[in-house]
């Protein structure tokens, strides 16, 4: 990191997929908190209506005085909303209930689409020395998935090994091309990660093999497995590797940060540095 502790552009990640239930949350909380045990710094964006991504990193609804909500409705300054969590280098923009409205409040803005960019690559971001920014989007193609797909740098979808699955991706995939198209010319898709597999089963099975011959390098390496520790950890207000660090859940978390920061050198060189 720059010594005058202002970092360069932090590379901005949103997790989506318009189907809930597929680990879209988990996926958000747990990679980013597994980047930053590889010593990056790392904000997750809590874009959900839901908010399951401020409780699950223990951020107590009163506790959220600031929100994307005010973001996105106020212009409130990113720096305003954003709060430390328990693990050091993992910081949050909550979300509550307010944002279930933002849809409806934004639609008259002219600048409706290109809120979450602007607020994420203001100036004043470089003083909190990012190297990632998490966007946990919410579970539909709303105006604050586009805001998302706008502002961010790649989409990562967590693709549940499931029947049908391939065939949700489609419209997530249309919305992905419209996007670069009219927004956003350098959005990319980073990469598809299979969630809550089990290898003993024969349908897991043939959902991965289906993903890799139709999408190819697109999926990522690392398959996240269906793992009860993984499910118990939200309820404790933690990520799984905090809960149970040596949990395969946690394992394959580590695998998919490696394969992230494998991606991307030059935030891969500073985290190991940080170690």
């Amino acid at each position: 990191m720059p010594s005058n502790g202002i970092s360069p552009q932090p590379y901005i990640l949103a997790i989506a997929n318009q189907k809930g239930g597929v680990g879209k949350t988990t996926t958000a909380i747990n990679l980013a908190a597994a980047l930053v045990e590889r010593g990056a710094r790392v904000l997750l964006v809590d874009l959900d209506p839901q908010g399951n991504a401020s409780t699950g990193l223990g951020i107590a609804p009163a506790a959220r005085k600031k929100t994307a909500y005010d973001l996105l409705i106020d212009e409130v300054p990113l720096v305003e909303a954003v709060v430390p969590t328990e693990i050091a280098g993992l910081m949050l923009c909550p979300a509550n209930s307010d944002l279930s409205s933002a849809d409806i409040q934004l639609i008259s803005n002219e600048k409706r689409s290109f809120l979450l960019h602007d607020s994420l690559r203001a100036v004043s971001v470089a003083t909190l020395s990012l190297d990632f920014i998490v966007i946990d989007c919410p579970p539909s193609l709303s105006l604050l998935t586009v805001n998302a797909m706008v502002a961010c740098d790649a989409v990562l979808v967590p693709l549940q090994a499931e029947f049908f699955a391939l065939e949700g991706l489609s419209q997530l995939m249309l919305t992905v091309r419209e996007v670069r198209r009219s927004a956003n010319p350098k959005l990319r898709i980073e990469g598809i990660v299979l969630t809550m597999s089990d290898s003993r089963n024969r349908l897991s099975q043939q959902v991965e093999s289906d993903a890799r011959s139709t999408l190819g390098d697109l999926v990522f390496k690392t398959v996240i497995p269906r793992n009860v520790r993984v499910s118990e950890a939200p309820s404790y207000a933690q990520p799984v590797l905090s809960y149970d660090s040596g949990s395969k859940g946690a394992e394959a978390y580590r695998a998919l940060a490696a394969e992230v920061l494998a991606r991307h050198p030059i935030a891969a060189h500073e985290a190991q540095e940080m170690i």
